[in-house]
């Protein structure tokens, strides 16, 4: 049974909305059939993988997000999305600023523990600080949601308890084809034993993970984290043991997998759950050694600037916290930023190594450290223009090197 949103909703609110795996779907279903008799609704989700927001959906509010991620990239092509160019460390304080309205906050969560405290379960990212700024907060109580470790929302501040038992959003794990897997074995050959890893989910970060079970003392500080966590820390893998900080825990804001990371999540001290003002600060990963992060990309330009938001004129991706890890990688004491991607797009058509990028710049040359793809890594970082253009080519398909070369040639005729 939905809950009647009228009695907490006024003409105009703004909401936002817990994302990822711990979107409260219940909550959402309601502003979907609700949201236009109300009136002049808008919404804030940072991703969303449930499926429910559709161009015909979103005729009940204005919906906007940090980016084209998961299921949201079906709106932005038919215009109904609008794109807030951020990095997800900078939600957070946008939503404690004002600059993202939070009238209303929708949030889920576990049932409560003795002492009337909820866990975010899922998701903790942004969370806490739409709690903090909203009029009224809307929890969706559902008895399905694993309890782990972290922050915790205790029953006092719910205006409004919604209580569902149904299965939280789940992302299975992506098809990993034989380009994953190359692109992979270049990522996997920079983690060594002790290394702290910071990687997203997808195929690539899925068929790397699999290369590292024969590594010791892993560490993991990441931003979100999949199924692949669960079996490196069963086989022995990941102990977190040798981090200056934190040791013997894994750090994330987020869970997007499947039933079998839930449940391993699920009231298990060695993983705990922290805003993006933890998991993205530069004053915490400073702290890290050793510190491995794996972002992609769409494209990449012959001086090394990165796009992983745009293709062409359709917006796909997003900022996320690539540029928050691209740094901390590339200045972590025996640490490497890699940024991932194949070498070509639309079924071998296209370059995604290229002379000039489509969409716009998401992380700078002067950041960029390691560029890979199926053909091999290029180091970039302390490298002239000319080496990094060299390199890069090295690393293109082979159908299209003598295209960039050419246009490589054309280039430095110009001048970088």
């Amino acid at each position: 049974m939905k809950p009647d949103l009228a009695a907490v909703l006024r003409p105009g609110d703004r909401i936002v909305i817990g994302q990822a795996c711990g979107e409260p779907t219940t909550l959402i279903e309601a502003l979907i059939d609700q949201g236009a008799a109300v009136g002049g609704l808008s919404a804030f989700i940072a991703t969303s993988f449930s499926g429910l927001f559709t161009t015909e959906a979103t005729d009940a509010f204005a919906l906007s997000s940090m980016g084209a991620i998961g299921t949201l990239r079906t709106l932005t092509k038919a215009h109904r999305l609008g794109v807030i160019p951020c990095h997800v460390s900078q939600v957070g304080p946008m939503v404690e600023a004002g600059i993202i309205g939070c009238d209303v906050a929708f949030v889920q969560v576990s049932p409560p523990d003795k002492d009337g405290n909820h866990s975010f379960g899922l998701i903790s990212d942004y969370v806490r600080a739409a709690v903090a700024k909203a009029r009224v907060v809307v929890a969706e109580v559902n008895d399905q949601v694993p309890s782990t470790h972290g922050e915790l929302l205790h029953a006092s501040e719910i205006d409004l308890a919604v209580h569902v038992s149904r299965p939280p959003v789940e992302v299975p794990p992506a098809r990993i084809t034989e380009t994953d897997e190359a692109i992979a074995k270049h990522a996997a050959a920079y983690i060594g034993d002790g290394a702290v890893v910071q990687t997203g989910v997808g195929a690539v970060p899925d068929a790397m993970l699999r290369l590292l079970h024969d590594r010791r003392d892993l560490g993991v500080h990441s931003g979100m984290l999949g199924d692949g966590l669960v079996e490196l820390i069963e086989a022995g893998a990941v102990t977190n043991a040798r981090k200056r900080i934190d040791p013997g825990v894994s750090i994330t804001g987020a869970l997007i997998g499947t039933r079998r990371l839930y449940e391993f999540a699920h009231r298990n001290p060695l993983i705990r759950m922290t805003p993006t003002s933890y998991t993205h600060d530069a004053g915490v990963l400073s702290q890290l050694d050793r510190l491995v992060t794996i972002n992609s990309a769409m494209e990449v330009d012959l001086t090394g600037q990165v796009n992983a938001e745009q293709s062409g004129a359709s917006y796909v991706g997003g900022t996320g916290g690539q540029v928050d890890f691209v740094r901390a990688g590339a200045r972590s004491p025996g640490g490497r930023a890699i940024t991932a991607l194949p070498a070509t797009a639309r079924g071998g058509t296209i370059s995604r190594i290229t002379s000039a990028l489509s969409g716009p710049v998401t992380t700078a040359r002067s950041d960029v450290d390691v560029i890979v793809t199926e053909f091999g890594a290029a180091e970039l970082k302390g490298r002239t223009l000319a080496e990094r253009t060299r390199r890069l080519i090295a690393i293109a398909h082979p159908d299209f090197q003598e295209d960039l070369e050419r246009e490589a040639h054309t280039i430095r005729r110009r001048g970088f």
